[in-house]
């Protein structure tokens, strides 16, 4: 890998770490928070070695990400692969951190994503004349940050069964290897 792109989102939601958890190993519930994942093909049963086919839409274009649940270390990380087309990992982490006055608990949540910039191009995507893939990546990176931003806001509210504000943190990275 030549370089890596890193994404990392993180929230705290007010809920014990092993409920909220159990919440991020229900993967194929994602697509109700999602404006763009319009479906979530689950083979096993959510532990490691799990696959999944999350089906994308957004304007024009339409994609099928194939990924791998790799380890599963209970209940703080859950560690992910991309199978095809993009070379990419992640994982969500949930750690328990101090809660705010008037709050029992605090969880920590992040999502993060590393991929190799190379490896995203034009021949993955059946995209529309005279439309560049580096067009479409710049959208994409503005769209994974709404939509996590999002995802985020709604997945918080359903755990703890009210709406609030939630801050989100999005923090991006490159970083060129030898």
């Amino acid at each position: 890998m030549w370089g890596v792109e890193r994404f990392v989102l993180s929230t705290v939601a007010y809920l014990p770490r092993e409920e909220v958890y159990e919440f991020l190993l229900d993967f194929p519930g994602y697509a109700a928070y999602s404006k763009h994942l319009r479906a979530v093909d689950q083979r096993g049963d959510g532990g490691a070695g799990t696959e999944y086919r999350l089906r994308f839409a957004w304007w024009k274009l339409t994609y099928t990400a194939h990924s791998r649940v790799t380890e599963i270390a209970e209940p703080e990380r859950i560690n992910w692969k991309v199978t095809k087309d993009i070379d990419a990992a992640g994982r969500w982490e949930v750690e328990s951190v101090e809660p705010p006055e008037g709050e029992d608990h605090a969880t920590e949540v992040r999502f993060v994503v590393e991929y190799d910039p190379d490896t995203v191009h034009a021949g993955i995507l059946d995209l529309p004349m005279l439309v560049s893939m580096d067009w479409v990546v710049d959208k994409v990176v503005k769209l994974i940050r709404e939509e996590g931003e999002r995802v985020v806001e709604r997945v918080v509210e359903d755990l703890e069964g009210e709406s609030r504000p939630v801050e989100v943190s999005v923090n991006y990275s490159s970083t060129d290897s030898p």
